[in-house]
């Protein structure tokens, strides 16, 4: 499996716990103090839900960044994908992500 479809409960446990699990979805707790940043890893389809504010940055797999910023509350879809994420902000983080399984 290459780097950028690993799990991400695999390869940084330190950001990410599971909250939930059955056979149609996994929801996975995401927590991220200010500065740091994860490795690059894969996430399926998805809808995330912001807990707290967010001002990140994320890499993808072929050397793009992009800037993400987003309230708490905020709900949004996510199609399937690698990245690597970053805490820009001096504040922490947390967002619960539900994946979808097959």
């Amino acid at each position: 499996m290459s780097a950028e479809a690993r799990d991400p409960l695999e390869v940084d446990p330190q950001h990410y716990t599971v909250e939930f699990e059955n056979e149609r979805v996994r929801v996975i707790r995401i927590r991220y103090a200010p500065g740091e940043k994860s490795v690059m890893h894969w996430h399926p389809a998805s809808v995330s839900v912001f807990l707290t504010d967010l001002y990140g940055k994320f890499t993808y797999p072929d050397g793009k960044t992009e800037e993400a910023r987003g309230q708490a509350g905020q709900v949004f879809w996510d199609e399937p994908g690698a990245h690597l994420p970053e805490n820009l902000g001096d504040k922490p983080f947390e967002v619960l992500q539900i994946e979808l399984k097959d």
